[in-house]
């Protein structure tokens, strides 16, 4: 007999994928596969990169590659309840894999990945499909296939360091169980040896009569002990399983790129780690607790009634047939319905997760009536797909009811006939009848949890969909020291492409330590995509981005991250106090540490104007402050980390005249020392600049000094002059509108 099929994937693949990974090489898609060229359960996984197609063999523990070429295709087919992908190029097939059609949906998508990919290698446009399922922005259509159950298994990765406790509330669980089957059993010797005796005549024998009570009150007593210890700790551990999970999915949810939030609802990813984790945790600590009971108890109950008599015990079964087809039917109904229920719930997350946030934009331009409408008819959607589903589950429950009543009928008619040939006494029917409305009671109990399994199974989909995704920006294997920065930049031949769209091209350009370098030209010229780039917040397609020397790929992300300071054009403060923030990237600072760099700052002023100074709360994204003061605690934030790398993006864009001299003149201590990349539209604010690069559609058109660019009159000089002519204009505008005192009074 095989194995159970395994359900996760272990940690050294992942890591032996990363570490094969080549010089600008990206996993575009993985996929899993479950089973070895004979058929039997293991583990392998296939990984397609933007140049290769990278594949762990199932059971045989080796790595083949194929590189991708025009020609290629990959094909999926099935047979026999197993699924097959089959890689072939235009002479013959070069692989062959097999897996459970559990693992059909991911392979649907990983073929359309491999069908781009290999319209790109071969030079041909790529059709850019729109992603389906939970990403998608109001999408409540069939999924791809409904969550299969299995994908619960995949929780014992999180249950394994609790396997001592779980191992114990079984035996618990056991005895528990088995002591609620004593009072049943019991009831033969009150019936036949003390009751009817004495409907016949016979005196009643006090001390058997103690004795069986005395039995009863035991076997109650001890399962009531025994069941309270066991819910009581599997209770404890569901809830530790739940938390683990919800801290294995948040951070791994920031280990991914911004490319994978970009795709995705804030609301959505919130609904996942909140409302799903949440869920799983019910159906652990009460649902599948209840399932296990209920297994045993049919199981232990079936022995015992077999034991008492078969051909009665048969009669009992009649129902379970007719029991596991309804339960057929509709698993697949409740699954879909579910899965759909959980995307509908995403939009109602989501609808909160815009408004809240924006409600000053919302009040602004008083679309309070709007926002509603939109909850409202998300809301609406969530009612209609939960009526579906009732519709489903309403005629269920009652069926399921109906035929173990009919069970029951048919063991009295059977009992009935056995007691007038004699073959039981009215003791063991009446024996048999207790057992029975436990039996079936339990049946309908299992019968029902068919419905939080599958909303289990649903929220388990959605959780694993985020822990399987693999960062487009991974670390690397055996990771470079990264220490003593100078800040020197090289990038040398860099491409990227968002999807199909190239952005940056074959671009060239040295920074020198400590230099200044500004970054102009149109909006879409790929200023921002460099500055990402530069942060590793996305990997380059082709080409290399070193600093001191060391390609970016070789550097642990988050050590040279700490190297880096940013102060955006829009400066996001977190919830907490003014020192708190300030301190973000550095959490153990001093207070003076804290406000030295205020100081250097310029906030330090208005800080101590503030109710508490430093200890002052900042609401949520900085609510109650201005603009520049938001602005001057995000340079102070940069200060304190002391950066050997500054990026500043359209710092001072969004303030006014005066705040932007106090905000100049914070920059102007930040900058001091540092190698800084500054990104401005307002072009008068980089005349200090060492440097200008000058980008036109992703490529350096011109480098150099604001007076030597201006001289060659090229680029730079129009985006100058067109700027000093929109300056000029609106100050013709602003005298114009300007009234005139005298005219006023002469025609008064």
């Amino acid at each position: 007999m095989q194995d159970q099929p395994p359900v996760t994937l272990p940690h050294p693949q992942t890591a032996a994928l990363q570490g094969r990974l080549l010089a600008g090489e990206n996993v575009v898609a993985t996929q899993e596969v479950d089973l070895d060229a004979q058929g039997h359960f293991a583990q392998g996984l296939i990984a397609l990169t933007n140049s290769r197609l990278l594949a762990f063999e199932p059971g045989q523990g080796s790595w083949s590659e194929f590189a991708l070429a025009p020609g290629q295709s990959l094909k999926l087919s099935d047979h026999g309840g197993l699924a097959f992908m089959e890689l072939f190029d235009t002479h013959q097939r070069l692989a062959r894999w097999r897996f459970t059609l559990a693992c059909n949906p991911s392979a649907v998508r990983f073929v359309d990945a491999f069908d781009r990919e290999v319209q790109r290698v071969s030079g041909h446009a790529v059709r850019e499909k729109e992603e389906e399922g939970e990403d998608s922005a109001f999408d409540f259509g069939e999924a791809s296939k409904p969550p299969s159950t299995w994908v619960l298994l995949r929780l014992w990765r999180f249950a394994r360091p609790y396997q001592g406790q779980l191992l114990l509330g079984f035996a618990l669980m056991l005895g528990a169980t088995g002591a609620t089957l004593v009072s049943p059993y019991l009831t033969m010797p009150l019936m036949d040896r003390v009751l009817i005796p004495f409907q016949n005549g016979q005196a009643i024998d006090p001390g058997l009569v103690m004795l069986l009570l005395g039995g009863l009150l035991g076997a109650a007593l001890f399962s009531w002990a025994l069941g309270w210890a066991k819910t009581y700790l599997l209770s404890l551990v569901s809830e530790r399983i739940a938390a683990d999970l919800r801290t294995a999915t948040f951070e791994h949810l920031l280990g991914l790129s911004l490319e994978y939030f970009g795709n995705k609802r804030t609301g959505d990813l919130m609904s996942r780690i909140g409302s799903e984790t949440d869920r799983i945790s019910v159906f652990l600590s009460l649902h599948a607790l209840d399932f296990i009971t209920d297994v045993l108890m049919l199981a232990m109950t079936s022995i015992i009634l077999f034991s008492i008599h078969p051909g009665l015990a048969l009669a009992t079964l009649v129902p379970l047939p007719f029991i596991a087809w309804l339960i057929h039917l509709v698993r697949d109904k409740l699954r879909t319905g579910f899965e759909k229920i959980d995307r509908v719930w995403g939009e109602i997350t989501n609808v909160l997760a815009d408004t809240i946030p924006g409600i000053r934009v919302v009040k602004a331009f008083a679309q309070e009536k709007r926002e509603a409408r939109r909850f409202r008819e998300a809301n609406q959607k969530n009612l209609e797909v939960n009526d579906r589903l009732n519709k489903t589950w309403s005629l269920f429950t009652p069926s399921v009811a109906l035929l173990t009543e009919m069970g029951l009928l048919v063991v009295w008619g059977v009992g009935i006939w056995l007691i007038s040939h004699q073959s039981i006494t009215v003791g063991t029917l009446t024996a048999f009848l207790a057992y029975i409305g436990r039996f079936y009671g339990r049946l309908d109990s299992m019968s029902r949890i068919v419905s939080v399994t599958q909303k289990a199974a649903a929220g388990a989909k959605r959780i694993f969909d985020i822990l399987d995704h693999v960062s487009n920006v991974p670390d690397p294997v055996n990771p470079q020291p990264f220490e003593n920065v100078t800040g020197a930049i090289s990038m040398q031949g860099l491409d990227f492409r968002y999807g199909s769209r190239s952005v940056i091209r074959n671009l060239n350009l040295d920074i020198r330590p400590g230099e200044m370098v500004g970054l102009v030209g149109h909006s879409g010229s790929g200023k921002s995509t460099l500055v990402n780039l530069i942060c590793r917040f996305y990997d380059v397609t082709e080409g290399s981005i070193k600093v001191d020397g060391v390609d970016l790929r070789r550097i642990r992300v988050s050590d040279y991250r700490r190297h880096i300071g940013l102060v955006l054009q829009e400066p996001f403060l977190f919830f907490g106090t003014i020192a708190e923030n300030i301190a973000y990237g550095k959490p153990d600072a001093t207070r003076d540490e804290i406000v030295t760099a205020a100081r250097a700052a310029h906030a330090h002023e208005f800080i101590l104007r503030l109710p508490h100074g430093y200890d002052s709360l900042v609401g949520e994204r900085g609510q109650g402050l201005s603009g520049g003061e938001r602005q001057r605690i995000s340079i102070a934030r940069a200060l304190l980390i002391d950066p050997a790398i500054l990026i500043l993006d359209e710092a001072t864009s969004a303030v006014d005249t005066e705040t932007e001299k106090e905000i100049q003149r914070a920059l102007d201590n930040l900058v001091k020392g540092r190698t800084t990349i500054a990104i401005a539209h307002r072009l008068s604010t980089l005349r200090k600049a060492d440097r200008l690069v000058v980008m036109d559609r992703g490529e350096i058109v011109e480098l150099g000094p604001h007076d030597e660019l201006i001289a060659r009159q090229g680029h730079y000089w129009r985006l100058w002059e067109a700027q000093a002519r929109r300056v000029d204009q609106e100050d013709l505008e602003d005298h114009a509108v300007t009234p005139n005192p005298s005219a006023h009074t002469a025609n008064a």
